[in-house]
C-alpha cells in the first residue's frame, strides 16, 4: 500500500522526545541529519523556493509543526501528531547529562541570546560554541563558508540553527558537504522561548490551535503580512497537491 506524501514530503511519526533521544544517544553518521518542522509559511515558501524545496527533500526527518499541516496530513491518511520546534528544543536542552563526545553549536540572532546559551551550557556542563551571523549572511558566500568552517572546527555533533526560515534550512543543506557529521535542528525562536527570553503562548492557546494569534498580537507589524501571504500560499499548495494526486516529488520553479 502506498504511503501518502502530502506536498510530496515524507512526514515522520517521530515525537519530540524521539528526535531528542536520537540526537543525544545516536552518533551522527557520515553526513548531516537535518530535522525540519514545516508550518504553513514553510509550505508556502517551498512553492517558490527551489533551495528550500531541496533542503526538505534532503532532510533526515520532517515533522508537522503547524496544526494546518498536521490536519492536512491526517486528511491524506497519515495519523500524525503535531511536533513543534519548541517541543524539540525543550526536550533536547533538558536531556542532560550528555555523552562526553557531544559538541553543541548554536547559531543565534542576537548577542543576548548568545549570552543566555553560553550560560545554559555552563550550568549543564555542555561543550558549546555560538555565533551571531550578520544580517543577510545567507547571501554572503564568504560569511557562510566561515560559519561552516567554525562549526566544523568545533567538532559539532548537534547544530541548532535559530536564525529563522528559510535561511537556517538552506544554509545547512547548501553547505552540508563542508559541515561535520551532526544532527542539525532548524528551530527559529524556540531557543529564545526555552531560555525564557521570549514568552510562549499559554497551553490554553496552544490547545485550541491559536498560538499563531498569540504571536501575531505580540508582533503585529512583523507578522501580519507574513501570515496573510503564508495562508494564501498554503491554500494554493493544498490545491496543487490535490491536483497532482499523490505526486511523490516536489515541483518548484527554479528561482
Amino acid at each position: 500500500m502506498r504511503q501518502p506524501l502530502p506536498f510530496g514530503l515524507c512526514l515522520s511519526p517521530d515525537s519530540a522526545h524521539d528526535l531528542a533521544r536520537a540526537a543525544v544517544y545516536e552518533r551522527p553518521d557520515n553526513s548531516v541529519s537535518l530535522v525540519v518542522t514545516p508550518n504553513i509559511d514553510h509550505i508556502a515558501t517551498i512553492r517558490r523556493s527551489a533551495k528550500l524545496a531541496r533542503a526538505y527533500r534532503n532532510a533526515a526527518r520532517i515533522v508537522c509543526d503547524g496544526w494546518p499541516v498536521q490536519l492536512y496530513a491526517r486528511l491524506c491518511g497519515l495519523p500524525l501528531n503535531r511536533v513543534t520546534g519548541c517541543e524539540i528544543t525543550s526536550e533536547l536542552m533538558r536531556m542532560g547529562p550528555y555523552p562526553e563526545w557531544h559538541r553543541f553549536f548554536f547559531v543565534v540572532d542576537t548577542a543576548m541570546t548568545e549570552q543566555a546559551v553560553r550560560a545554559w551550557a555552563e550550568r549543564n556542563g555542555v561543550v558549546c560554541d555560538t555565533m551571531v551571523p550578520p544580517f543577510g549572511f545567507e547571501r554572503d558566500a564568504a560569511c557562510c563558508a566561515a560559519l561552516a568552517d567554525r562549526i566544523t572546527r568545533h567538532g559539532t555533533t548537534v547544530l541548532i540553527m535559530a536564525v529563522g526560515a528559510p535561511r537556517s534550512e538552506v544554509f545547512v543543506d547548501t553547505h552540508r558537504a563542508a559541515l561535520p557529521p551532526c544532527w542539525a535542528f532548524c528551530v527559529g525562536q524556540a531557543v529564545k522561548i526555552e531560555l525564557g527570553l521570549v514568552q510562549r503562548a499559554s497551553s490554553v492557546w496552544q490547545s485550541v490551535g491559536l498560538e499563531w494569534l498569540w504571536r501575531l498580537c505580540q508582533e503585529p507589524g512583523r507578522l501580519a503580512r507574513r501570515y496573510a501571504t503564508a495562508s494564501v500560499g498554503f491554500g494554493l499548495a493544498v490545491i496543487e497537491d490535490q491536483v497532482r494526486g499523490g505526486l511523490r516529488t516536489l515541483q518548484v520553479s527554479e528561482r
